[in-house]
């Protein structure tokens, strides 16, 4: 049986894919694609591993939940090629989109409660052009929502032009929001034909509930990734203590 090279500090690749419930394939894909710092070789050319490698490996796990797979691996990317700078960066916009994730729930909730037949508004009318720069989109994505029965607009009479009501722009308000709260269509529609057939709020409580969960999850997953990044970049580089230390002594 070969030695098992942690006796002398040394990781294999299985030892550290074991470690972290991986396949040995899959250390490798994270090494190569600049996930975690390159491993050293033995005489005979295997891969081995250190500490460092496997605080980096922890650190990317950790950061997946929050972050996601494409942010989490340009972070790592970033912190073992020494620009810190980048990888803070990269954290700060994964926090912005979250924050911009809780305002759009805080607008959902707010959409929701005008839907309330009670505080309805006087009908009104717009065409698609408007409405569709209104929300930020192209027409085309208000034609596909009224595809899938999402929002209904009438036909004018004389041109044959769609024309959105006020319920009609509320119900597109709303739909962009969920969009952008991660939902998709066909989860969107049966909430807007409850919420029509009921005429209230509560069929869509379920679906905000879970929806908060969510953000708050991802931000609490955002604390524990950033735990184990810091102890990677402690791993990495030596504290301004262990600096300290290592100066000369004053003569």
């Amino acid at each position: 049986m070969a030695p098992n090279p942690q006796n002398d500090g040394r990781l294999r690749p299985v030892d550290l894919a074991r470690a972290h419930g991986l396949s040995t394939q899959a250390v490798r894909n994270y090494e190569e694609a600049g996930i975690l710092p390159p491993a050293g070789r033995t005489p005979s050319g295997y891969r081995t591993y250190t500490a460092r490698h496997a605080a980096a490996l922890r650190a990317f796990l950790a950061l997946l939940p929050g972050h996601g797979h494409q942010a989490a691996a340009s972070v790592m990317r970033a912190v073992n090629r020494g620009a810190l700078d980048e990888a803070f960066r990269l954290i700060d916009e994964s926090h912005v989109q979250l924050l911009e994730d809780r305002r759009t729930l805080h607008a959902v909730e707010n959409a929701l409660r005008d839907l309330d037949p009670a505080s309805a508004p006087e009908p009104g009318g717009t065409f698609i052009g408007p409405l569709a720069d209104r929300l930020g989109i192209r027409p085309a994505t208000l034609r596909k929502w009224e595809r899938a029965g999402l929002v209904r607009p009438h036909r004018d009479p004389h041109t044959g032009y769609r024309v959105y009501d006020d319920a009609a722009v509320r119900d597109a308000h709303l739909v962009h929001q969920l969009r952008r709260g991660g939902h998709l269509l066909e989860q969107i529609a049966p909430l807007i034909t409850q919420v029509h057939a009921a005429g209230g709020l509560e069929p869509l409580e379920g679906a905000l509930t879970d929806w908060r969960r969510r953000l708050s999850d991802r931000g609490r997953a955002m604390l524990s990734g950033a735990a184990e990044l810091e102890a990677y970049l402690r791993e990495r580089m030596p504290t301004a203590a262990n600096r300290v230390d290592a100066a000369p002594a004053d003569r």
